[in-house]
């Protein structure tokens, strides 16, 4: 089993959901208050965003907070877990 570094998983996910809406990562800054830079360390894995960002990030990308962080809700087969 691979362990795979959190940061990246979530950038990976934030770079799709952000290029399925063909926003640029300065657009998505502009949207959610932020800046092209963050965005871009996100998307490379480098920061992990706080709880006030996955808000902002989801509000700026029509989504929910849990679109943003569903991937980590998957086993290795892409399987939704069940919930309790």
């Amino acid at each position: 089993m691979t362990v795979v570094n959190e940061g990246i998983v979530f950038g990976e996910h934030l770079r799709e959901l952000r290029t399925a809406r063909n926003l640029t990562q300065t657009e998505l800054a502009d949207r959610c208050d932020s800046n092209r830079q963050f965005i871009g360390d996100l998307e490379r894995g480098l920061k992990v965003p706080s709880l006030t960002m996955v808000l902002r990030l989801a509000n700026a990308l029509d989504c929910t907070a849990c679109d943003l962080v569903v991937v980590f809700d998957q086993d290795r087969g892409g399987a939704k877990r069940k919930r309790r």
